[in-house]
């Protein structure tokens, strides 16, 4: 498996997390995190993992906001009437969102599941205006980026600086940590996503 990743590199991290930000439910998440381990390995330089994975974040979410939010989706919202019925009491409401609290909820959008591949057209479909969207999408990938890389980095080099250090039971404890702190900041995440 491994050598698949190596060997289909770092224009794969792009395509998922590009399509993923677009709005395709694929695991961009799962293959940054993968990808930040490889790194830890010695496999990649985690600075170009982390840029290829913001820019795929970037311009995925760029052409959801335009080809499906802004473009797409309000010409299919016109087509059909019982759409158009749907859309004038749902669109109102994306709009004051969108007008209110854009910047926020495209940010913190790419750190939850869910939205991450859906804000950006909802952001157009909102008609959030396109520069406050691309300040706050471009700031949020580079953080989410960073953030979940530099995360899975570390914790892929703990494990396997305990395993040479310390044998196999040192790098299971290591890994049972970072499994517990993972599953914490899911709960987290989930519980987020449910208020919303």
């Amino acid at each position: 498996m491994t050598s698949f990743f190596t060997q289909h590199g770092l224009p794969l991290l792009f395509a998922v997390v590009m399509l993923e930000s677009f709005g395709i439910p694929l695991p961009g998440e799962t293959a940054l995190i993968v990808f930040a381990v490889l790194a830890a390995e010695g496999h990649y330089s985690i600075g170009w993992v982390i840029g290829i994975a913001a820019a795929g974040a970037i311009i995925g979410d760029n052409l959801g906001y335009w080809l499906i939010g802004r473009w797409g989706g309000r010409a299919l919202f016109e087509r059909w009437g019982w759409l158009e019925r749907y859309s004038a009491a749902v669109l109102p409401t994306t709009e004051r969102i969108m007008q209110r609290h854009g910047g926020k909820t495209v940010f913190f959008g790419r750190f939850i599941s869910v939205l991450r591949y859906t804000v950006a057209w909802m952001a157009g479909l909102g008609k959030m205006a396109w520069w406050r969207f691309l300040f706050w999408n471009a700031l949020g990938g580079i953080c989410w980026a960073a953030a979940v890389g530099l995360v899975a980095y570390y914790g892929g080099k703990a494990a396997a600086d305990a395993v040479q250090r310390y044998g196999l039971f040192a790098g299971a404890g290591v890994v049972a940590l970072l499994v517990i702190g993972w599953f914490a900041l899911f709960r987290g995440k989930r519980s987020l996503e449910d208020r919303l």
